[in-house]
């Protein structure tokens, strides 16, 4: 299972919200390169940058931060937050991005998300299938749709859909653990698929790791444990290396 630590942005800075509340955001640290080369010098080889100027924009802000990141590192990022158009994928591509999460995209529009499946393959694009009461939400979680998740996966992954990021939104920063009884649900709902599961959300102890593995996700999101020294760095390059 692969070990993804998150760096969510604020005017370039790492922040947290708690169940994506804007109203909640901490700074954790003012410098997202120092944050990431910390990572690699631990065995970390992906990374989950979100830009939540982005998301709240609908438009990508922060690829200044992803193109350091991608020159100065040798980090896969995956990106996200309010990319919403061709050119906002071409210039999160053109900055290094290895690959990029569509949310709010996907919901709102389905041809224009299908259509970059489409050009840049299934190896490049993740859903990000982010829920709350098991129903999508979108635009930075300020949104909640009427789309059930489970069909909506569903639906994605018979459209070629490999990688889904899900994240139970209530436990998102709270520390209080993951939505273990949502991943088994979605992946015993496409056990015939090539899903590649990544839970999100919630993680708070390092015991939580091999759990998410023994249920068959693919990687696994770690933000503000990290941060709150709940994980250490140490832990996760120990899990890597025995992996």
């Amino acid at each position: 299972m692969r070990i993804i630590p998150a760096i969510d942005l604020i005017d370039a800075q790492c922040v947290r919200l708690s169940k994506g509340d804007y109203d909640t955001k901490k700074i954790y640290n003012e410098n997202p390169l120092e944050v990431a080369k910390a990572y690699e010098d631990h065995g970390i080889e992906y990374l989950h940058l979100v830009d939540l100027d982005g998301a709240k924009s609908s438009r990508i802000i922060n690829y200044n931060v992803l193109e350091q990141i991608a020159t100065k590192t040798n980090l896969k990022v995956d990106f996200g937050g309010g990319l919403k158009s061709d050119e906002d994928l071409k210039i999160a591509f053109e900055s290094g991005a290895h690959q990029i999460t569509g949310g709010s995209i996907a919901v709102k529009d389905a041809d224009k998300f299908k259509q970059w499946l489409a050009h840049y393959g299934s190896d490049k694009i993740i859903l990000g299938a982010d829920a709350k009461d098991e129903k999508v939400a979108i635009s930075g979680w300020l949104e909640e749709s009427k789309e059930e998740l489970l069909p909506f996966i569903k639906n994605y992954i018979a459209q070629g859909i490999s990688y889904i990021i899900c994240t139970d939104i209530s436990k998102d920063g709270m520390l209080e653990g993951p939505s273990f009884d949502l991943y088994e649900k979605i992946l015993l709902d496409n056990q015939n698929t090539t899903i590649k599961l990544i839970a999100s959300g919630g993680i708070s102890s390092f015991d939580e790791l091999p759990k998410l593995k023994a249920l068959g996700c693919e990687g696994t999101i770690i933000g503000k444990a990290i941060y709150e020294n709940k994980i250490s760095l140490k832990q996760l390059e120990a899990f890597i290396s025995n992996d």
